[in-house]
């Protein structure tokens, strides 16, 4: 028995010896910095300290002298000055940051932000301020927080003055500009100073450059900004503002476009979703399923079963609830389509009124047995974190449940078509899609491919309802939603035709998304279906209506 088994090993003579020299290395450094911290805050002390000595103008005057040194660390000290928080004590004339505590004050370093020992009032003297020295001060921080070394605060403080109009940051501006770096954050600076100009007491001729930069900018605050130029007196900058509006307007409409193009392709990849499944059922078996928007509910629901079983017991991987909901929504609705199908549908061929009639009773029996298991209130689903936020594109805002959703709309779309055209089921769909009687002739068991079928149509709504509960209330009525939708987008691509489900959808998605700001939603969904109608007048089969000897008697 080896009785070194459980000691502690020891280092290696060379391997310690490296450690040692990294350490006495490192330790000179750590010395420096804290010297230098040091040496920083000795040069910025008696600046501080200055400002409770003299008269508002001088006190102005340390303020400048602070924003010369361009360090942040003078921040808090300006910061609790134009809110009344900067003190004297009297014992040592250091200034010091004071706020109330019970009958005293809890004091602050100013510098290291330290706390000190508490005092009473009577120990201190409060440094006052009038609106010239809040002025200044305000200038002095706009300028500090202008030159931070992080990106991000610098393009919040210019977006600050550009809201603001603040006239007295049109110097820090100008200092920061030069110094900048990061080109986008030059950019909004440039737009700060300009709206910052247009509210000064500045010359005409940089008016109307303030108003040429804004004009670039062309968004609606810029808009807001001009015209109030444009009602003023001066005849110069009204001429001026005018140009720049009608550059502004042009550009507006071209992203007022653009916003109604994404609003429509979001919407089209909706409809897709809802309306895939139901081309399929609709082109094989011609049934007139009015309870696929059900099958959308079901897939809904059965998110919200997931997303609770992760709050419940694995809150931290709830990100990951829509991978297991996805392929649990397809088997649910899956199931409980091919139990309408083979219960229901299969005894009711070619009688397509009792077909419409029997599925319609099964969505009211579905939405009432939904009422009683969850309640007919809305259900929470929430959203992963991937799923969350917004990013911009000019001035066009894109939400990224949105975006996924018509990523995953056409990846869907992709796999379906895959299958459809290179599976040996989707031969038997196209077979029996084309002509029922020959296929069965020819020994495909048109039951199994109905009964299949039915199924998968069901399960891609299910997806689908996976995909809705991102963006739309789950309730038990969430599939009358879709139900006619679908049935517009089915009939209109062509039944049975993929592609034209996906131009259908998408082409009826953009046309009401066109129309609503003129029509109204309600309105432009009768326009919609108006369109449809006359449209299925001239062209029965669609856009892209399916060939074979069926579909052709």
């Amino acid at each position: 028995m080896n009785v070194n088994a459980h000691a502690p090993r020891s280092l290696p003579a060379p391997r310690l010896a490296l450690l040692l020299a990294l350490l006495l290395a490192l330790l000179p450094l750590a010395l420096l910095s804290s010297a230098a911290g040091a040496q920083d805050n000795a040069a910025l002390r008696p600046l501080i300290d200055a400002l409770g000595q003299g008269s508002f103008g001088d006190t102005e005057k340390q303020v400048s002298a602070l924003a010369a040194t361009g360090d942040a660390a003078v921040v808090p000290a300006l910061e609790a000055l134009t809110n009344g928080d900067l003190y004297v004590r009297k014992s040592d004339k250091t200034v010091v940051i004071g706020k109330r505590a019970g009958s005293g004050l809890a004091l602050t370093d100013p510098l290291t932000g330290e706390a000190l020992e508490s005092t009473a009032s009577s120990a201190l003297d409060k440094i006052r301020v009038n609106n010239r020295l809040r002025r200044t001060i305000r200038a002095a921080l706009g300028g500090l927080t202008l030159r931070a070394a992080d990106a991000t605060i610098r393009r919040q403080a210019a977006e600050a003055i550009f809201k603001a109009q603040d006239a007295e940051g049109i110097e820090a501006l100008d200092a920061a500009i030069e110094a900048e770096t990061d080109a986008g954050v030059a950019k909004l600076m440039r737009e700060a100073r300009a709206a910052a100009v247009l509210a000064s007491d500045r010359p005409t001729e940089d008016k109307i450059a303030a108003i040429d930069t804004l004009a670039e900018r062309g968004d609606r605050d810029a808009l807001s900004m001009i015209t109030a130029v444009q009602n003023s007196d001066a005849s110069e900058l009204h001429e001026a503002a005018g140009a720049a509006l009608a550059r502004i307007q042009k550009l507006q409409a071209a992203w007022d476009t653009a916003r109604n193009v994404w609003f429509g392709l979001s919407l089209g990849s909706v409809l897709l979703l809802a309306a895939i499944g139901l081309a399929i059922t609709f082109g094989v078996m011609g049934v007139i399923n009015m309870a696929h928007g059900e099958m959308v509910m079901l897939g809904a629901y059965t998110t919200f079963v997931v997303q609770n079983l992760f709050r419940t017991h694995a809150p931290d991987l709830f990100d990951y609830s829509l991978l297991v909901a996805l392929p649990a929504a397809f088997l649910v609705a899956g199931l409980v389509g091919v139990g309408i199908e083979r219960g229901i549908i299969r005894f009711l061929h070619n009688q397509p009124l009792e077909t419409l009639l029997a599925t319609w009773g099964v969505s009211l029996i579905l939405q009432q047995a939904v009422r009683s298991i969850f309640g007919p209130t809305n259900q929470e689903v929430g959203n992963p974190a991937f799923m969350s936020g917004a990013f911009e594109i000019g001035q066009l805002t894109i939400t990224y449940n949105r975006l996924w959703i018509l990523v995953f709309a056409l990846t869907v779309f992709a796999a379906l078509l895959i299958a459809m055209k290179f599976t040996r089921f989707g031969l038997n769909v196209r077979a029996v899609t084309q002509n029922r009687r020959m296929a069965a002739s020819m020994g495909i068991r048109t039951p199994l491919v109905d009964a299949l079928t039915f199924g998968l149509g069901s399960g891609i709504a299910g997806i689908a309802g996976v995909a809705l509960s991102q963006i739309d209330n789950v309730s038990p009525n969430l599939g009358q939603s879709y139900i006619i939708d679908s049935f517009m987008v089915v009939v209109f691509g062509g039944v049975g035709n993929l592609w034209g489900t996906l131009v259908a959808a998408m082409s009826l998605g953009v046309a009401n998304k066109f129309l609503e700001p003129f029509a109204g939603a309600v309105l432009a969904k009768i326009l919609v279906l108006v369109f449809i109608i006359l449209f299925i007048q001239k062209r029965p089969r669609g856009l892209f209506a399916l060939k074979g000897r069926a579909v052709e008697a």
